[in-house]
């Protein structure tokens, strides 16, 4: 019974040690969605702007 509940409790640890590292890349994977859309509209608005320069 006791081998029963140390397997339970490491089981458990290092389920939710699995849970934290999950969590944190899905946070990482948004932070960087959201800076590269951030950059893509940069760059689209300088390329506008360049492309209305050169026009005229």
């Amino acid at each position: 019974m006791i081998n029963l509940v140390l397997f339970l409790n490491s089981f458990l640890s290092y389920l939710l040690l699995m849970a934290v590292i999950v969590a944190l890349c899905g946070i990482a994977i948004f932070i960087g969605i959201k800076l590269r859309k951030r950059k893509n509209s940069q760059l689209e608005a300088g390329e506008i702007t360049e492309a209305s320069e050169s026009n005229s």
